[in-house]
């Protein structure tokens, strides 16, 4: 086999398999980000019970704290460490440094950037970027890349790629470890000649998959469901097509519409940290007082075990009380809803049913009847 396989497909919408050297991941995958080698109020065995495939690690996070050095000496890479037997994704920490630090400094070299933890200075260059995430020893390791924010000139935006692929080339260079890949990142903005000028460089540096940068950083949500919908059949086949940092639970159904294989998004813990379940008639606050009362699951549809187990009102008063274990609770049952959804669309789109499935998804979850 492959790395890549498709193995359905319904529309542009497609199911495969990616093979790596933790497991095969079935796609569309949503992926839980473990920024800091954890997955925010989860334990691991908890993700696996959730059918979680692959998780993220974030490389800006992890070399500032513990270091990478620290994690391959103790772990022998993410794996050991955080005893996480399936396939890991770690990106560039490119978005962290652009996003996080106050004071970045851009050249040819790298970026330049003032820690957001002690104000301590760094450099991560591409080659930096490629020790930290070979030490890390993740399955798909992602190339060190501008993520400029929206809107930009397309001038601005063009200078941006050029930079990118520069970086894209030297990440290329550098000596993984064998059982590592790594992918490309398309940038261009919105604007569709830069971003297939940019694929068609990458692709004669042949990586092994690609992925879209630089999207849901400031662009209007149905401007990015356009691009995507224009965009995403134009990429390789025979490749995973990796939609990063987004996103809401319509946004990842857009990108399988669209042909997209793999998303993440902190999205499901971090609201769920401040009381808000996704459910499958839209997102409900458990904090409202319409709730105290409530004897409901907080999702009477789903199956996951904290709607088979507790009410809305024994959970909005753990979360107004302080209790952590409302943030558990509910994180674990968005990322039950983030997998269930995309488990159930690639059950749809092999049985060539995806269009029905997306507009039933849509309009139910669109309806926010429960909030």
């Amino acid at each position: 086999m492959s790395y890549y396989t498709e193995v359905a497909k319904s529309g542009n919408a497609r199911a495969g398999v990616i093979k790596t050297a933790h497991g095969e991941i079935q796609t569309p995958i949503f992926m839980p980000v473990g920024t800091r080698a954890s997955v925010k109020c989860m334990w691991g065995h908890e993700l696996e019970e959730l059918g979680a495939q692959i998780i993220l690690g974030n490389t800006y996070h992890l070399y500032l704290r513990p270091g990478h050095e620290l994690i391959e000496q103790v772990g022998g890479g993410l794996h050991g460490f955080m005893n996480w037997n399936k396939p890991i994704l770690t990106d560039s920490g490119g978005y962290q440094v652009f996003s996080l630090s106050a004071i970045n400094k851009l050249s040819e070299e790298g970026v330049t950037f003032q820690s957001h933890i002690d104000g301590s200075y760094h450099l991560i260059s591409p080659e930096k970027s490629m020790e930290i995430q070979k030490a890390l020893g993740s399955d798909i390791v992602m190339a060190f890349d501008e993520c400029p924010a929206l809107p930009a000139t397309k001038e601005k935006l063009r200078e941006s790629m050029e930079l990118t692929l520069r970086w894209a080339k030297r990440c290329k260079d550098y000596e993984l470890k064998e059982h590592q890949r790594l992918f490309g990142i398309i940038q261009g903005g919105l604007h569709f000649d830069l971003r297939s000028e940019c694929m068609e460089r990458l692709k004669e540096m042949d990586f092994p998959g690609f992925a879209l940068g630089g999207l849901s950083v400031g662009e209007k949500n149905d401007e990015m469901v356009e691009f995507l919908d224009n965009f995403v059949h134009t990429m390789p086949d025979e490749k995973p097509r990796y939609l990063m940092g987004v996103g809401k639970p319509l946004d990842v159904l857009n990108g399988i519409r669209a042909g997209l294989d793999m998303f993440d998004c902190v999205l499901p813990t971090r609201n769920a940290r401040n009381g808000q379940f996704l459910t499958s008639h839209g997102p409900i606050s458990i904090k409202k007082e319409k709730f105290k009362f409530d004897t409901l699951p907080p999702d009477p549809e789903c199956e996951c075990k904290v709607c088979k187990n507790y009410s809305r009102s024994y959970i909005r008063h753990l979360f107004n009380v302080g209790e952590y274990l409302a943030g558990q609770m509910i994180s674990y049952h968005n990322l039950h809803f983030y997998l269930n959804m995309v488990k159930e669309a690639r059950e749809a789109i092999i049985a060539d049913k995806f269009d029905e499935y997306y507009t039933n998804f849509y309009n139910k979850y669109s309806s926010n009847e429960w909030s």
